[in-house]
């Protein structure tokens, strides 16, 4: 008959442990903390599993591993191969980031935001991992990316009566441009470059300190503005984004100058329409700005250019526009933490990190 196991004697700072432990909110050291002054009191391994209500086999299991580790032994051990590389490194960041600015429908799934266990299935669909991952560790990734997760909540919806009409033109307009190679679908929208603002963002230095990002003041002589404007395209047919800076800010006048550098650029590679994804601003919807898109699309058909089909996406509703994470990540990426970046060096970044020509910016001509 095996003789009944008691733990050994306590000293006084275990005991004072285990009493600390038995405040924990961590269960797991809650227990064990329970089982092992039980123990010290003199109580069988029989009594404390069934005032505990665990297995005798965890008693035993919990008086052992005091015996080797002492009071360390009350912190829960990571489970798994200790040191095992996460299948989702480093070098599938960018797959899974491409995956992310991308709408789940477009992998097949009946919805349009992400959640963990979704992207899991995407990511074993896709080849990036060998089996379908935990959603804690679909987690564990995105922050190893230094993105920020959180859970889509069920209230973001948009307050556009016609929001399943007009969603419908723009899915028509993707699978138009699916089936026609010499269109080109584009996600157009404006973005505000701050010099003094400063994106919310979690990063660090080389040395592991965090990142403290101390908003700028203008010095006295700098004439630069503060902000700057800027027109993008984003084509779906190479990823690549069109951009012009501004001198001013965004009026019909510019947009129609934009438009007219857009189309001229496409014409150059044979291209024959530009399928026109954009919201509704007021330089978007202006009356003066339907009449140039129709006015462009007579002179375009007679002379052998770019036609322009516009589509409005719903009001507040940025997540059918691909583009706006773009402006998100380029403004987290071309930050300059320790100084005031003058006008050209901030036009000069967020070219370099696009992967744009920098050109002139397109001038607001006075009314």
């Amino acid at each position: 008959m095996r003789p009944p196991l008691f733990v050994r004697a306590l000293t006084g700072p275990e005991r004072q442990e285990l009493h600390t432990g038995l405040r924990s909110r961590e269960a797991f050291t809650l227990r064990r903390a329970q089982i092992l002054l039980a123990s010290a009191e003199g109580q069988r391994p029989s009594r404390i599993a069934a005032r505990v209500g665990c297995s005798i086999g965890t008693v035993r299991n919990t008086i052992h591993a005091f015996e080797k580790e002492g009071a360390t032994c009350l912190g829960e051990k990571k489970r798994g191969p200790k040191d095992a590389p996460p299948i989702l490194d480093e070098t599938k960041g960018d797959p899974l980031k491409g995956i992310l600015h991308q709408s789940p429908r477009r992998f097949g799934k009946a919805r349009s935001t992400w959640t963990l266990d979704l992207l899991a299935d995407v990511a074993f669909e896709q080849d990036l991992t060998p089996r379908r991952l935990s959603h804690e560790a679909v987690r564990q990734a995105i922050k190893r990316l230094g993105c920020g997760w959180k859970r889509a909540k069920t209230w973001i919806t948009s307050p556009d009566p016609a929001y399943a009409r007009k969603k419908h033109a723009r899915d028509r307009l993707i699978r138009l441009a699916a089936a026609h190679p010499e269109w080109v679908l584009g996600y157009q929208d404006e973005c505000w470059w701050s010099r003094l603002a400063l994106p919310a963002m979690h990063a660090g230095t080389a040395d592991g300190e965090p990142l403290r990002l101390v908003e700028q003041t203008v010095p006295k002589g700098d004439t630069g503005p503060k902000a700057l404007s800027c027109y993008g395209l984003l084509r779906a047919d190479t990823g690549r984004m069109m951009l012009r800076f501004v001198s001013g800010r965004p009026v019909s006048q510019v947009t129609e100058d934009y438009l007219a550098w857009v189309c001229e650029r496409l014409k150059e590679e044979g291209k024959k329409a530009l399928l026109l994804v954009w919201d509704n601003a007021a330089w978007h919807v202006s009356k003066r700005v339907r009449a140039w898109i129709r006015v462009h699309n007579r002179k375009a058909r007679a002379e052998g250019g770019v036609r322009i089909v516009a589509c409005f996406l719903p009001v507040k509703s940025p997540w059918l526009n691909p583009i706006e994470p773009k402006w998100a990540h380029g403004k987290k990426a071309i930050v300059e933490p320790e100084r005031l970046l003058a006008a050209n060096e901030v036009r000069t970044r967020v070219c370099d990190y696009y992967g744009c020509e920098q050109l002139e910016p397109l001038a607001q001509l006075s009314a």
